[in-house]
Parts: C-alpha cells; structure tokens; sequence
C-alpha cells in the first residue's frame, strides 16, 4: 500500500518506522511536510494516530490515502459507476493526443470529473490508485500505466514529451482504464494495516488548525523541502491536472516555502514556530534534510538557523548522517541535475525545552 503511487522526493518507510518504535500507545504522530505520507503509513502499521499537512494537492490525495479502510472490490465498484457518466470534455492538445488514447483520455477523464469533491474512502482510495498508473514506462505484457512511455515517479514537460514520442514513432496504447485500475487495486490494497486514525490538511503548516478530537502530538517525522528545490509541482503537474489542477504546467508553486516575500530560512523558522504550538510539550521531532552541493549551504546548521530564529525553545539533542539517496528514491537524488553527485542528508532529533 505504501508504493500505491511513486513519488520523485520521498524517503524510505524504514526512516520513520525506526523513530517511531519508542512511542507509547495513542501517541499522536505529525508530519507538516507530509508528501505522499510515509510518515502517517507508519504510525499506521505501529497503530498510532497521525496527522499530515501539506500544500501540494497530489502530496494529500495520495497521503490520504495511506489511511482509508477499504476493499478492493469496492474500489472496482466505484471506478465501474463513474466510467458510466455524463461525456466528458477532454483537454486538447499535440500532448494529450500523444500522451494518450483517445479512448483512454475519455475513461480518465470521466473518473477526473466523478471524483471532484468527494472524500469517501473508497474514492479517496480510487483516485490514489488511477495517480498511481496515470503515467509510467511501456510493458510488454498488459499496460501498467494509461499513457505513453514515460516515467512513473515524475511527468515530463509537454514539449520535450512530444518531441521524444515524435522522433521515436511512439503511439500511446489503447489502455482499458478499468482493467488497469482492477488490477493495481487488488495488488496495493489486497492487505491492509488495521486503522489508527488520523487526517490529512491541504494547508501551509503556518496557517494550520487541527479538528476536532486530535490530541497533541508528541511525534514529529518530517523532512521539509530544501532550498533551491522549486520543481516539487511542476514535476507532478499530470497527477495535479488529475486532481483539478489546470491541463498545463504552473511553474508558480503557490504556497511552497521557496516562494513569496519571505526568504527560505525565514519561512521554514516560521513553521518551526507553528509546530511547536501544534504539537505537545514533550514532543520529540525528527527532521532529515539536505541542501544543494553547489550552495555552500552545511544542512546540520542552516536547519540549527531556522530552529532558533523561530522564537520557540527547540533543543537540538542528535545529529546524524543519513547519507547519499540509494536507489534514486529521496529528495537529494534531484540534485543530481546540477551536480555530479546527490545531496548527502541528515537526520537531525529536535525536543522542546
């Protein structure tokens, strides 16, 4: 269930499994800067309560998804009932016509539009499991995913898309949209963890505000993003159109901390400070981070920076190397496209003093 949709920036299950195992029962656990919520899958499997925030729409639907409770069939069930709405009017395009089958852009889009405003569990579940196979490599067996070659952690940008399906003659597949869904909901959602509880805010942690029945946490796992990353939305910009987004690339990032009037530190101090009249006095929180090589920025001290400069009385009492992204699976590995080398990252253990 975990691997239900790949994310490009994500760290490994084990990292918040691992910090997570000396909690007490019906601790709540926090992550604000949740992603596609490894953090609250965890606290799932260890049977405590969590909650995530986060600003990117793609991050929520997918973390939301780690915690609903549901059967496969149901899944199926759903996905057969909106195929049978109302015509949908597709985008338009030299990309969506190479992107995809006409006759699969249809079938996605009618689950687009019979998934707009609901977040019932099985449609929570159902449209985590079509972002999970909306784009992705070609098989030779049965098709996996719905477009044409692509990858399957990032969507790449319309125009070099085109050109590589172009210049390579390659066609996107009649995909069946309900026998690739069918599929990948009865292998991710065969067997489920028993519930914890929890719930998922689309929000800035800045402005954040809990419901009603949420204790405060005494767990903090998160890694926020890193300075000079600025590609955490346009990278998902196909699962973001999916989840209402517009049908084109928006290099504006609203309300990611790299942007606006305020400079990085000074907006990640900030969120220090919303955490910390979040969360519980003894709580203990867990930050892996990293920076650009080419920056000159050290990790361990400009996270030390944003701690102190938020006016609250954080204590640093750990720090350790997390090492190099293996595999290609977390935030540092992005780096790679303006150094030779991935970002090395650290794993730094925070209390309230």
């Amino acid at each position: 269930m975990n691997a239900l949709c790949p994310y490009f920036t994500m760290f490994p299950l084990e990292f918040p499994l691992e910090r997570l195992r000396d909690a007490a029962p019906g601790d709540w656990v926090l992550d604000p800067f949740c992603g596609r919520g490894t953090t609250l899958y965890a606290a799932r499997l260890l049977g405590l309560p969590s909650i995530g925030i986060d600003v990117n729409l793609v991050a929520v639907a997918i973390a939301k998804a780690k915690l609903v409770d549901v059967e496969p069939d149901e899944v199926v069930e759903l996905c057969v009932e909106l195929l049978g709405g109302a015509q949908p009017d597709p985008p338009r395009g030299a990309f969506w016509t190479w992107c995809f089958h006409r006759e699969t852009l249809r079938e996605i889009c009618l689950l687009r539009t019979g998934l707009d405003g609901r977040e019932d569990d099985v449609a929570v579940a159902l449209r985590a499991v079509v972002l999970g196979i909306l784009h992705g490599p070609l098989r030779r067996g049965a098709p996996t995913y719905l477009s044409n070659q692509m990858p399957r952690t990032y969507a790449t940008k319309p125009t070099g898309a085109v050109r590589y399906w172009r210049t390579r003659g390659l066609r996107a597949p009649r995909v069946d949209v309900l026998e690739a869904v069918t599929r990948r909901a009865r292998f991710s959602l065969a067997e489920l963890p028993p519930i914890a509880g929890g719930h998922v805010l689309a929000s800035d942690v800045r402005a954040a505000r809990f419901p009603s029945g949420v204790s405060k946490p005494r767990w903090v796992v998160t890694s926020p993003p890193y300075p000079g990353m600025r590609t955490y939305l346009p990278d998902q910009w196909l699962r973001n159109w999916f989840v209402g987004g517009p049908a084109h690339v928006d290099y504006s990032c609203p309300g990611q901390l790299e942007h606006g009037a305020t400079t990085f530190s000074d907006a990640l101090a900030q969120a220090w400070t919303a955490v910390a009249r979040l969360v519980a006095p003894d709580v203990t929180m867990v930050v892996r981070f990293g920076v650009l090589p080419s920056s000159g920025l050290d990790a361990t001290e400009l996270l030390e920076d944003t701690l102190e400069r938020s006016g609250e009385p954080w204590h640093v009492t750990d720090v350790r190397s997390a090492g190099a992204p293996p595999h290609g699976r977390r935030q540092a590995v992005q780096f790679k496209r303006f150094t030779a080398d991935a970002s090395t990252e650290v794993d730094v253990e925070v209390v309230l003093n």
